[in-house]
């Protein structure tokens, strides 16, 4: 039997949030509310379908290989130069080229712990060796991101607001991180959530790329923008270090339909406005809700809230799942008595919060 390189081997799996159809057909279920992978319950952006329908007739040509309209529309509005944006494949494959690029055998790459997995799954193809760090108040740590930067150390991960946790790194903490940070480090900041973050403290980071610093800032139009099934993200970076990116990058990785959305989904300020006032808005019913309930949580900057349960997540995950309620079980994060949801529309919430209390108050043993 042929067997795959050891790095491919020795990956875990991606454990993605449990699919709609499986759930309906698994259980016969027709009436499902899915809470498990932080999508937009409002949908796309009208303005972006409308986009895609008028791109289908293009569908039978190659996409344009460089993304041209909409890198030069990101370079605009951010104010960066047109070689300082890098349109990907969903920030995933961002992701990727930084660890192809920057990586190899016997080199070291700093990851958060817990945050998104793919991190660490990136480093592992490359051949290089994760180290881990733990958080600090459900954000990166960056002292401890400081101290666990050695000789072989190339590339720092660093997530704000962090997954599955939400919580934010502060502009002073990242201005005191990038003044102390040794020569010969990229820094890759994902950004995915970064459109939802409330807090004042939440840098605007392209100050740092104007600086020339040597980071690169990944960004997502799979969350807020709504369009997680076309794969749309960018990274925004200094022209030098994305170059090797652009060269080792598939040459038509982003496709007609998703080059069509993203200009239109950035036009569209009304779509952008109600989904962060429902955010806002589930968010403050969930907090509320949760605490009455006496459950300890996570502070959220993110569309999600990371639930800390008095049982295990696995079972009580099952049976919101037979009520037809698909949420997040974090075990796979090393979080095994913990949950992620998705905050979602008043009627979901309400949903969610109904099931959520029939099945705590049947406590762990109920089949």
């Amino acid at each position: 039997m042929i067997q795959p390189r050891g790095a491919v081997a020795a990956l875990k799996p991606y454990v993605p949030g449990k699919p709609l159809q499986e759930v309906r057909r698994e259980l016969g279920l027709t009436d499902v509310v899915k809470l498990a992978s932080n999508e937009n319950p409002l949908g796309p952006s009208p303005l972006a379908l409308e986009a895609m329908r008028r791109a289908l007739n293009d569908t039978a040509l190659y996409p344009d290989s460089a993304n041209r309209d909409l890198q030069g529309l990101l370079a605009e509005r951010l104010g960066l130069g047109f070689d300082q944006v890098l349109v990907g494949n969903g920030s995933d494959e961002l992701f990727r080229l930084v660890a192809e690029a920057y990586l190899e055998p016997g080199w070291e790459a700093v990851v958060p712990v817990p945050s998104f997995s793919v991190y660490e799954s990136v480093i592992r193809l490359a051949g290089a060796s994760p180290v881990p760090v733990p958080l600090r108040h459900g954000a990166p740590d960056l002292d401890a991101t400081l101290a666990a930067i050695g000789p072989r150390t190339r590339v720092v991960f660093l997530c704000s607001p962090n997954n599955p946790t939400g919580g934010i790194l502060t502009g002073q903490e990242l201005q005191r991180f990038f003044d102390r940070l040794p020569a010969g480090v990229l820094v890759v900041l994902d950004e995915a959530y970064g459109d939802y973050a409330e807090d004042p403290a939440y840098p605007d980071s392209l100050p740092w790329l104007r600086e020339g610093r040597p980071l690169v800032v990944t960004r997502t139009f799979s969350k807020l923008y709504g369009l997680a099934g076309v794969r749309l993200g960018f990274g925004l970076g200094p022209a030098a270090v994305l170059a090797p990116l652009r060269l080792i990058r598939d040459p038509f990785s982003v496709n007609t339909l998703a080059q069509a959305a993203g200009p239109a989904a950035l036009d569209d300020q009304g779509h952008r406005r109600r989904s962060l006032a429902m955010n806002a808005a589930g968010k403050a019913l969930l907090y509320g809700e949760l605490s009455r309930l006496g459950l300890a949580f996570e502070p959220t900057q993110a569309n999600f809230i990371l639930v800390h349960l008095p049982v295990p997540a696995r079972g009580l995950f099952d049976r919101l799942l037979r009520r037809g309620v698909i949420v997040r079980p974090t075990d796979s994060f090393g979080l095994p008595r913990s949950i992620r949801v998705t905050i979602g529309t008043e009627p979901q919430m309400e949903r969610f919060l109904t099931a959520f209390e029939a099945v705590l108050k049947e406590g762990p043993g109920a089949g």
